[in-house]
């Protein structure tokens, strides 16, 4: 498994490159590697779960599951100063990265480390959860991640998943109405699915 991005050590040479995103008129430069996730671009994924996601009422830190190298969870960090954002990532390529684009975007409110899905994140109260879940890695690794979510949420708290359809995103449904009661589809765009689910 460690020929792509889902692994702790990818052993694919590293090849850095730069992506460009614009985002609410300001440019955030990430530096990206072979190795991990959407090297060449944000992917359309992570661009359509941004612009739909919706900051929570309630108060608390937000997670990035699957952070890669850090365009959901800098973005959301830099669009909510006040809130220290959680960023994590079982590839230890990825995670580098993601501290190197939040020093380089001067993005001081986030904390970033490795982990298997939740087996380092000790918080688990948290008021958002968003997650490009990591599809390569398999439907048990995605379902465990959206269930795990549910125990680390705060009372009214929202998980926030971009999925495609192709991809299973209506048993990503199923699951998370299984686990949270109801889930909502806010959002499809070229086949992408944007869920969320309340934890009540």
């Amino acid at each position: 498994m460690s020929d792509h991005y889902y692994s702790r050590k990818p052993e694919v040479k590293s090849n850095r490159s730069t992506v460009i995103f614009q985002r609410h008129n300001r440019s955030i430069r990430f530096t990206t590697d072979a190795g991990v996730f959407s090297k060449k671009e944000v992917d359309f994924g992570t661009r359509t779960l941004l612009e739909s996601f919706e900051v929570p009422e309630v108060e608390g830190p937000y997670l990035d599951v699957g952070c890669g190298y850090g365009p959901i969870g800098i973005s959301i960090a830099q669009d909510n100063p006040e809130r220290l954002v959680h960023m994590v990532d079982i590839n230890e390529r990825a995670v580098q990265l993601a501290e190197e684009n939040a020093e380089a975007n001067q993005v001081k409110n986030v904390k970033i480390y490795q982990s298997e899905g939740f087996g380092s994140i000790t918080e688990n109260a948290f008021a958002a959860i968003l997650t490009n879940p990591p599809i390569r890695a398999g439907k048990q690794v995605v379902h465990d991640i959206l269930a795990k979510s549910y125990d680390h949420l705060v009372q009214n708290g929202e998980l926030w998943v971009v999925i495609q359809k192709k991809q299973g995103a209506p048993s990503a449904k199923e699951k998370l109405e299984e686990i949270f009661g109801e889930a909502e589809v806010v959002k499809k765009n070229k086949g992408y699915f944007i869920l969320k689910a309340i934890k009540r």
